[in-house]
């Protein structure tokens, strides 16, 4: 495994060496696109959660019947529409894509015609492998507000293993990590109610998932956790909420934190356990607004959006060295709810997300290094 890791990293120096000037004359270029069959209305629409090393990108888009459908965009723009076998055909109900690796393998889960979840590989060519978690349940959660028990696939990193979480019977939420060749482990850190591993690129090449999980008194707390089983669990100074979004494969974490009076913050934190916080300028110092991180790449840059004072979202890019690169997609709304939405970054740079109009339907982009 050693081997392949050093050659992977090798093959990726390589390319973007050669591909990252290749692209100055597109620096910033926002490309929009839209899945075929996507809807128009409020609340429908392309959602874009992660993109590969070679740009691919995989996510989900809702049609005018408000069912979900996987999708995944290659690099030439072309865009092909999946459904996992066994997804539900009624409103809500259906396929997310969330997590695509450097071979082209997806993760992802698919609500049933119960609206239990479930989880699925896609490979490369299209073939579906699902799975449940142990002890995953098979029913309805009251709320509020309601959801659904049963298995959430939500990151696979580049060797094919799979880090998401679970619903039990019970409406506990469990984490969980799925190996190559598709034994299951279930997690919890000490003192959780509640474990969640976070979308598209909390699980890196090594084995290690970033995640967060709620105490007894619902307050949560960022952790990652080794291959081996052992966690390590952080707080922000000062907050009363932190989780840990995203992590690279040398151990650095992107996420965000909550203060008392509901503002959102990102940081960024080091294997050694250092936190920068940071926010960007322009966002809002009210409840529910401020700055909030999704990914990071493996040479430390953050993507993710702001909520400025008005409630209208904005996508930022956060280089190695610190400095804030914000955007809008064209089209974007500016009404509260709406606006870009930085979503995921691969190692040349390239940025894909989603960006919501001012009918309230959301719209795929990919922005250009």
């Amino acid at each position: 495994m050693k081997s392949k890791i050093s050659t992977l990293f090798t093959a990726m120096t390589l390319f973007a060496a050669l591909a990252i000037p290749a692209q100055g004359s597109t620096k910033g270029q926002i490309i929009t696109f839209n899945a075929p069959g996507a809807g128009t209305g409020a609340g429908q629409g392309t959602t874009v959660n992660a993109i590969n090393f070679f740009g691919a990108i995989v996510g989900y888009y809702i049609d005018s019947g408000n069912v979900y459908h996987g999708f995944v965009r290659d690099p030439r723009g072309n865009i092909t529409s999946f459904d996992a076998p066994g997804a539900g055909t009624g409103v809500g109900q259906g396929t997310g894509g969330w997590s695509i690796n450097f071979g082209g393998a997806i993760a992802g889960e698919y609500a049933d015609a119960s609206g239990v979840e479930h989880g699925y590989l896609r490979s490369p060519n299209g073939q579906f492998t699902t799975f449940e978690a142990p002890d995953a349940g098979n029913g309805q959660c009251a709320g509020p507000p309601p959801f659904s028990q049963g298995t959430e696939a939500l990151d696979i990193n580049d060797f094919g293993a799979i880090a998401g979480f679970y619903v039990d019977s019970s409406c506990v939420y469990h984490g969980f990590l799925r190996d190559f060749w598709g034994n299951i482990t279930t997690f919890d850190p000490t003192g959780s109610v509640g474990t969640f591993s976070d979308a598209g690129s909390g699980l890196n090449d090594f084995g290690v998932i970033a995640g967060f999980y709620d105490d007894s008194s619902f307050v949560g707390h960022g952790f990652t956790r080794a291959p081996n089983g052992t966690f390590a669990t952080f707080d922000v100074s000062g907050a009363a909420f932190t989780a840990a979004a995203s992590i690279n494969n040398f151990g650095v974490v992107a996420g965000d934190s909550t203060d008392l009076s509901g503002v959102n913050h990102s940081f960024l934190r080091t294997p050694n356990g250092t936190i920068t916080p940071f926010d960007v300028k322009g966002a809002g110092t009210g409840a529910g607004q401020g700055t909030t991180s999704n990914t990071i790449n493996d040479l430390g840059a953050i993507v993710g959006f702001y909520v400025d004072s008005s409630g209208a979202d904005h996508g930022f890019l956060r280089a190695p060295s610190g400095k804030i690169t914000t955007f809008d997609a064209p089209g974007a709304g500016t009404g509260p709810g709406q606006g870009t939405i930085g979503g995921a970054n691969n190692l040349e740079g390239t940025i894909a997300g989603s960006y919501i109009d001012a009918s309230s339907a959301s719209h795929g982009f990919l922005r250009k290094q």
